[in-house]
């Protein structure tokens, strides 16, 4: 007989779920989009919460129903060569890439850039990530241990002292919502620039890769009919979900009023320093320094764990020890170019994978309606794939930009590709892949009949 998860169950299952998904980009970009959005913070905010928080809802319901063993699994579904590379590509993405040396990066600049002179950061920033990744790479050796110690005892620190600083930031606001300057990115579109802003959590992406421990989790608790695994999924996952999406929210308006006291930051982790040390001096910057460092490492040694065992098993020739050493050392290399350009050579990427990632999910969760037939997986994917690419190169540096032939293609994609523009060309290209998808299960359904 099946078991029946209590209110407890569901917080425990919750509070583990917020505890993989926050991490580094989950402090900093809320907070540079509430300087950056400024009085259009509602609709920037809005946007942001359907990629940071509903997408990896999304994900972690499209593992549980699907019944997967995680994101190598459900993208077999449309064929083995490309579920081989867009498994690599998202590892390489949430791993040694970009998540892991922006944790490394985003702890430097919150726990110990403030109390270094600027001439010296790039020294410190070399010794602090060959120190955080050797930590990291410790752990990760064997991490069951240390992830459950921290997963609980680190989380409640860490939501504590950001109550303290957000409560400070609100009976003592910096400046006002309604006068904060707006940037020129949210002008004229601030929900869809809140939208594609949310790709930057890298948390649809981490629902796929990490959706499987939850389910994991729950199978562990005696939960054995699929439809309860998939119902008790989406009940923990909504706890997890409302409480980021509050701190989120929290988060980007205590940005919007920072405004009123300090001028726009390269970056949310420099903007979060400058606040913790306005409210609390150097008492919250250091304070704030132990947290992040912490919280950060907990989700570098998560991340190293993951990707190793992923990548172990996907190319077996390699051992455990042998990937954990890799998605060490590369990112401990990474996080040296500073957390800005992690971010801006990030983009792109993102604005690739992350269609792949969206349309992957849903078709999971609707595969009933066309009775799972990798034809419609197939074709979704392959039309999304070539619009995603050219949303990548539109949000490229500009010295790809103006490459004389793809200046030729973006400017093509602008004239006959809706909503390009904003960043979401991909979405009418994956409808209509969709409908071509279904058209050509019919056809050969019919064609059978003959």
């Amino acid at each position: 007989m099946t078991k029946k998860l209590s209110c407890r169950d569901y917080l425990y299952v919750g509070s583990m779920l917020f505890g993989l998904f926050f991490g580094a980009g989950n402090l900093i970009f809320p907070v540079h989009m509430g300087q950056e959005a400024g009085a259009s913070i509602f609709l920037a905010n809005l946007g942001f919460l359907i990629t940071g928080i509903g997408l990896p809802f999304l994900g972690v319901i499209a593992i549980g129903i699907s019944k997967s063993n995680g994101v190598f699994d459900l993208a077999t579904r449309i064929n083995r060569r490309y579920a081989v590379a867009f498994t690599v590509l998202l590892y390489l993405t949430i791993g040694p890439f970009f998540a892991l040396p922006r944790l490394a990066t985003t702890s430097f600049e919150i726990g110990l850039a403030p109390f270094i002179p600027n001439d010296q950061h790039k020294l410190f920033l070399a010794i602090f990530s060959a120190l955080f990744f050797l930590i990291a790479w410790a752990f990760s050796r064997k991490p069951s241990k240390l992830l459950g110690y921290v997963g609980k005892f680190l989380n409640p620190l860490f939501l504590f002292l950001l109550a303290i600083l957000i409560l400070f930031a609100f009976l003592t606001p910096l400046g006002a919502v309604s006068s904060a300057p707006v940037t020129d990115a949210y002008a004229v579109n601030p929900f869809f620039k809140g939208f594609t802003e949310g790709y930057n959590t890298l948390d649809a992406l981490a629902s796929l890769a990490f959706g499987i421990v939850i389910v994991s989790t729950i199978r562990g608790m005696g939960v054995e009919k699929p439809n309860d695994i998939a119902k008790d999924t989406i009940k923990s996952g909504a706890i997890s979900i409302v409480l980021m999406g509050i701190i989120y929210t929290l988060l980007s308006y205590m940005g919007t009023m920072s405004l009123g006291k300090f001028p726009l930051s390269e970056n949310g982790g420099i903007a979060l320093a400058q606040i913790a040390n306005h409210y609390l001096g150097n008492l919250g910057s250091i304070l704030l320094a132990f947290i992040v460092i912490l919280a950060c490492l907990k989700t570098a040694i998560g991340l190293i764990t993951a990707c190793s065992e992923t990548f172990s098993e996907l190319f077996p020739k390699g051992s455990y020890a042998f990937y954990i050493a890799g998605a060490s050392i590369l990112p401990c290399l990474f996080a040296n170019v500073g957390l800005t350009n992690i971010i801006q050579f990030s983009i792109p990427v993102l604005m690739f994978l992350y269609p792949l990632a969206m349309t992957l999910m849903i078709l999971v969760i609707i595969s009933p309606l066309f009775q799972h037939r990798k034809e419609v997986y197939q074709m979704t994917t392959y039309v999304t794939l070539i619009a995603a690419l050219l949303d990548a190169l539109n949000s490229a540096p500009d010295f790809i930009r103006s490459n004389t032939g793809v200046a030729t293609i973006l400017k093509s994609a602008q004239n006959y590709l809706p909503l390009f523009t904003i960043g979401m060309g991909w979405v009418v290209p994956a409808i209509l892949g969709f409908i071509a998808g279904l058209i050509w299960i019919k056809i050969k359904k019919e064609s059978t009949y003959h």
